[in-house]
């Protein structure tokens, strides 16, 4: 989802720079990179590890949700280029799909409802016991999908989502955003979801 359907990456490092503040630490991007495609566990643990002024984990990981919910309340979430028209593709192919995200519920809820995405499944963060890159958030979605994860086709932005993905036994489309991810084998490597199409999926589900 962040990332790879809707720019929500800036969000989150005004929102971490801001949570920071109250910490009594410097953000910089380099710190942003240390958390594409984590938890929100991972995170608090992150900032909590910089803070000069740490408070409970409970209180860091309510200031980041409010934080993101009130920029979501603004609206401030822009869709990615190609992501309707590649969602909308998929949907009237009746291909089974979901949303695999590291974001908590509450959040995820609140970007589905601002851009107007509908998936038939959601797998958030607070989901599973082992978020990205451990392979648990692809193989329950492929679960409820009724699908075998080897004949599925994830798509990330992220190398904690790639290997998470990748751990799964899922084939993989990567549009990176702030980190580069190589070519793989099983895995197509492209800039935009502008560059994929439904047939993309099928010739490398091939």
């Amino acid at each position: 989802m962040d990332g790879l359907l809707v720019d929500t990456e800036p969000l989150w490092f005004e929102t971490e720079t801001e949570v920071m503040a109250r910490l009594g630490a410097p953000w910089r991007k380099e710190d942003q990179e240390q958390l594409l495609g984590g938890s929100m566990v991972k995170t608090v643990a992150y900032l909590l590890s910089k803070a000069t002024r740490p408070v409970p984990p409970a209180e860091i990981a309510r200031w980041m949700t409010e934080g993101m919910l009130k920029r979501a309340a603004e609206g401030r979430i822009v869709v990615q280029p190609g992501a309707r028209e590649f969602l909308a593709e998929v949907a009237a192919s009746g291909i089974p799909y979901a949303l695999v995200t590291s974001s908590e519920r509450e959040f995820a809820e609140a970007v589905l409802t601002g851009t107007g995405f509908r998936f038939p499944v959601t797998v958030t963060g607070d989901d599973v016991p082992r978020t990205k890159p451990a392979p648990d958030p692809y193989l329950k979605a492929a679960k409820l999908l009724n699908a075998a994860p080897e004949h599925c086709v994830a798509l990330e932005d992220s190398p904690n989502g790639v290997a998470s993905a990748t751990a799964a036994n899922c084939k993989v489309i990567a549009v990176p955003s702030l980190l580069p991810i190589p070519p793989a084998e099983g895995r197509l490597v492209v800039r935009s979801l502008t560059e994929i199409s439904l047939a993309t999926l099928q010739a490398l589900a091939a």
